[in-house]
């Protein structure tokens, strides 16, 4: 391809040398640390380096940057969970860490840019409230198939799992209020009451 067309394709008010992942990368951050009120478009422009037109022309609203914001930040955090669960030696270990990764009791008092921005927008916002349907689905999937290699029937797994994880993000909302990370990992402690021991003798799945 030649300049002429390269530059012909690129997007239209997007400045030279722009990186959209480092943008991004700096959403991230403001939205988590500030919410999304706060942060005000000036702030996003200055940050980024970026003009108002030049803004809108790369995101097209202050609310589709927060969507994918959020829907990175969540996708990494799936990886990260996914990855943990892979490495771990046996599926009660894997529960473990799959709470331990949304948890992040060392994480400092900024909590959860997931949990936030849905309690922050949430209900009124409809976009961002399916997005967190699908999210919370997965996650939920992934611990009950955790769960299910434990022994549980479908049913436990999915009961349990929902209960583990209305309690792990009770600990990320606590975190944000300055909840000391000794104080969190005590309540954490209590997720272990929900998870099974090794593998029911003699248990067939549902």
């Amino acid at each position: 391809m030649s300049k002429q067309s390269a530059a012909a394709s690129a997007p239209l008010g997007r400045p030279r040398g722009f990186d959209a992942e480092a943008a991004l990368r700096i959403a991230v951050d403001l939205f988590w640390q500030q919410g999304y009120e706060v942060t005000s478009l000036e702030a996003l422009c200055q940050a980024m380096g970026l003009s108002r037109s030049s803004f809108y022309a790369c995101f097209g609203s202050k609310h589709a940057l927060l969507m994918s914001a959020v829907q990175r930040y969540a996708d990494d955090r799936y990886a990260s969970l996914t990855e943990r669960v892979a490495a771990c030696a046996n599926p009660r270990e894997a529960v473990r860490a799959m709470l331990a990764v949304i948890a992040d009791v060392d994480g400092g008092t900024r909590g959860c840019l997931f949990v936030n921005a849905v309690a922050e927008l949430a209900p009124g916002d409809a976009e961002l409230l399916l997005f967190a349907q699908s999210h919370t689905a997965r996650v939920g999937a992934l611990m009950t198939a955790t769960l299910r290699r434990l022994g549980c029937t479908e049913a436990e797994a999915s009961a349990r799992a929902g209960a583990l994880l209305a309690l792990v993000m009770g600990v990320t909302t606590l975190r944000k209020t300055g909840v000391p990370a000794s104080q969190l990992k005590g309540l954490l402690a209590q997720a272990d009451h929900l998870i099974p021991s090794p593998p029911l003798p003699n248990r067939k799945h549902a």
